[in-house]
Order: C-alpha cells, then structure tokens, then sequence
C-alpha cells in the first residue's frame, strides 16, 4: 500500500509564495508524482507533474510561476508557488501514479486560499 501525506498549505495574501510538501511511503515503485487541485464548485484539476527521471508537466494556468521538483531519495515531491493568486485557491491534493498495476494514489488534500 502507499499513503501519501501533504504539508505546507496555508493563507497567503496575492503576490506570495508557498510551498507544498508531499511524503510517499510504501511500495511506491517507478512513478510519476504529482499535484492536483480542486476549487469550491469546481472539478478537480492538473497543476503539475514530476517523473522519477524528472521530466516536468504544468497546466498552463501555473507556467512560470509554480515549479513542481521531487527528491527521489526522500520519496518527496514539492510544489514552490510563487505570484500566487485568488484564483489559486483550493484544496491541493498530491497523487502518486505507480506503473506497475497502473495504481493511482491520493493524499488527503492540504488547503491553499490566497486572500487579502
């Protein structure tokens, strides 16, 4: 089994910066990491993507201003957001696909609001 196990959310007024953790533990096996997010009355999103070689995805809502980077020994991946905005607002789930077996796994969430 694989758990999942976010930090860094918080408030933080526009113009700011965070930054997100995400701890995998278990059988993670090659994977790719990842955050995602899900605004009040809103679909669940793509923010960014990290494979273990390090190749990177950005939704282009986030390009140039968050960066998504992962330490392969730490089985950690962190999401740095900077100029952040009210509209990045939501809860930010972290998620783990693991090749073998084409599992997906999910943390719980960790709440961003940007506000004045």
């Amino acid at each position: 089994q694989v758990q999942l196990v976010e930090s860094g959310g918080g408030l933080v007024q526009p113009g700011g910066s965070l930054r997100l953790s995400c701890a995998a533990s278990g059988s993670i096996g090659f994977n790719v990491m990842g955050w995602y997010r899900q605004a009040p009355g809103k679909e669940r999103e793509l923010v960014a993507t990290i494979a273990s070689g390090g190749s990177t995805n950005y939704a282009d809502s986030v390009k140039g201003r968050f960066t998504i980077s992962r330490d392969n020994a730490k089985n950690t991946v962190y999401l740095q957001m900077n100029s952040l905005k009210p509209e990045d607002t939501a809860v930010y789930y972290c998620n783990l696909h693991r090749f073998f077996g084409a599992m997906d796994y999910w943390g719980k969430g960790t709440l961003v609001t940007v506000s004045s």
